[in-house]
């Protein structure tokens, strides 16, 4: 597609996780020269490199050490304090630089981002990014046109300038929980959209969310084999998808996604849950999506647990790509056909947006606990019980309707237009309130 030249940004994110790079590769269509990964070996110098490397090292060591007996539970808490989100009641003001903050313009001033600031000297266009870091750099070097993609429910001090009034960085919000932190830390309103969290074209399907719509009546089927949720809601779920879309097909069967953070911690639930629903796969009752990412030792680990359990099986799939922009293109299509989402609260949690109920894995850092938090307040996320025991409360909650409930709740509460909005507001430089939970 020819990019409209109106739209061309600088589409900045990190290799910090999956969660930063998940949330702008829907806007790959908006990125002059492509999306521009900071601190990776074509986009940074080697001295800048090293020093994102051992920042990116440091995040997967902290979200694999909670596994280590005895030691693993206290380290972590000691190393996460240092990202930590305070409390948000007594609402107070919490405008003043926190040693987040001031960490972060240091490495700014020693040259982090660098090599990206160059680069978007080229042209003067919007820079959008999915991480505080770029955007802080390009404020401090007197960018005006700046975009920053917020990735969870809350977020520290640290995604906000030391003085938060004069900064030019406009922040793109996935929630209202978003918006109030962001007040707090002295954004000013005018410099707030709450565009919700950015998704795939190719899952939306236009701004009738045609594609969207079609999959979202499927799925309350699959996740209501009792008629327990239709029985109370189908009026109000045809209202919102059209009836052409209730029509259950029936074309496939249960579908669970288990999906590791982008680190790889967690990988020991997902084999848990194959053990557990070994039986209900074999019938061909369900299928199971590992989702490895593009971690291969990952990837290993599941294709192992396969290969001892159901190796024949084509109802136990394993995901994995080593090229991420591959990886997200193949999971936005899995989403398409998943009724269940099993993950820890992570940027993940906004894809409840898509009518996809969330099984909650115990969260890892501040940041994913008030994820967790959000998806409880607005009931689209049901904490995991015991993984080995899957086979039996996770079908008593399919059963009683309490996952189509979710899936419902989550598609009605959460946005699902954030690509279209930060379209809107690249165009106009302001965005149009809706009142239709389909256009939020």
């Amino acid at each position: 597609m020819q990019k409209n030249n109106k739209l061309s940004s600088w589409v900045v994110t990190v290799d910090m996780g999956l969660g930063h790079q998940r949330a702008t590769y829907p806007l790959t269509h908006l990125a002059e020269d492509g999306l521009i990964t900071v601190g990776g070996d074509s986009t940074s110098d080697p001295e800048e490199k090293k020093l994102w490397d051992r920042m990116r090292h440091t995040y997967e060591f902290l979200s694999r050490i909670r596994t280590i007996p005895i030691i693993g539970k206290p380290l972590f808490s000691v190393l996460d304090a240092i990202q930590n989100i305070p409390p948000f009641y007594p609402i107070s003001d919490m405008s003043k630089p926190s040693f987040q903050v001031k960490l972060v313009g240091s490495f700014v001033d020693k040259g982090l981002c660098g090599d990206m600031l160059e680069k978007i000297k080229e042209k003067p266009l919007p820079l959008i990014t999915s991480y505080p870091v770029p955007a802080i750099a390009a404020d401090k070097n007197g960018y005006r046109k700046i975009y920053c993609i917020v990735c969870d429910a809350e977020i520290s001090r640290a995604w906000v300038a030391e003085n938060p009034l004069n900064s030019r960085i406009h922040y793109l919000a996935p929630c209202g929980r978003a918006v109030m932190r962001l007040r707090s830390y002295g954004v000013p309103d005018e410099r707030i959209f709450l565009t919700g969290f950015p998704f795939s074209r190719e899952i939306l399907g236009g701004k009738g969310l045609e594609i969207l719509k079609a999959d979202t009546g499927q799925r309350l089927h699959y996740l209501d084999p009792n008629n327990r949720f239709w029985s109370l809601h189908k009026r109000n779920v045809i209202h919102f998808l059209g009836r052409g879309n209730c029509r259950f097909k029936n074309d496939r069967i249960f579908t669970i996604t288990y999906a590791v953070g982008g680190a790889g911690a967690q990988r020991e639930i997902g084999c848990q849950i194959a053990e557990s629903l070994k039986d209900k796969i074999k019938e061909g009752r369900v299928r199971l999506n590992l989702v490895a990412g593009v971690r291969e030792d990952v990837n290993a680990h599941f294709e192992k647990v396969k290969s001892e359990l159901l190796p024949d099986s084509e109802n136990i799939r394993i995901i994995y790509s080593p090229v991420k922009e591959e990886y997200f293109k193949v999971f936005s299509q899995l989403m398409q056909e998943t009724d269940v989402l099993w993950t820890k609260p992570s940027e993940l949690s906004f894809y409840c947006g898509l009518g996809i109920p969330i099984v909650m894995s115990p969260p890892i850092g501040s940041q994913e606990l008030f994820n967790r938090k959000w998806l409880l307040e607005i009931q689209a996320g049901i904490p995991q019980e015991d993984p080995e025991y899957a086979d039996q409360w996770l079908f008593d909650l399919l059963n009683e309707g309490r996952l189509a409930e979710s899936a419902w709740d989550g598609f009605l509460k959460a946005r699902k237009y954030g690509t279209y909005k930060i379209e809107e507001i690249l165009e106009t430089g302001t965005m149009a309130r809706e009142s239709s939970p389909l256009k939020r």
